[in-house]
């Protein structure tokens, strides 16, 4: 059957310096390095979730006429990450003090809190807040 229950998801990422990124993922965002693998990949578990690094390459017998490289620039984007937050203030702050590099501020559209930032490729993280349900206009 599928999906199974004990099915987990893991998101590869593409980068340019596999080092660096792993470098940012843990000291930035606060994953957990779990294993690499020659300098060419390393597998990271942020709360639940895998996040596979690896370099750039081209197609496999698996997976023919498939190509793997980084965002080609940070402004166009094919996926995203969101991480829920209880707080996007402070999560903005800890994440600022450890190097990220937001594109604004929080900002409040009453019914989220939201900011939104890059990792030194170009892939587009969010920190979301859902405040409490009575400052929501629509409350």
């Amino acid at each position: 059957m599928f999906p199974q229950p004990e099915m987990t998801l893991t998101h590869i990422l593409v980068v340019s310096d596999v080092n660096r990124s792993v470098a940012w993922y843990v000291d930035v965002l606060g994953a957990e390095l779990d294993r690499t693998y020659g300098g060419t990949s390393a597998v990271l578990r942020f709360n639940e979730t895998w996040l596979l690094i690896v370099s750039s390459g081209g197609p496999t017998a698996d997976k023919p006429g498939i190509d793997f490289a980084p965002p080609d620039t940070p402004s166009r984007v094919s996926h995203s990450f969101t991480i829920r937050v209880d707080d996007c203030q402070a999560a903005y702050d800890a994440l600022s003090d450890r190097g990220a590099e937001f594109l604004t501020p929080p900002h409040d559209w009453g019914a989220e809190i939201r900011c939104f930032f890059h990792d030194p490729d170009g892939h587009l993280f969010e920190i979301s807040e859902v405040p409490d349900p009575k400052r929501r206009p629509d409350a």
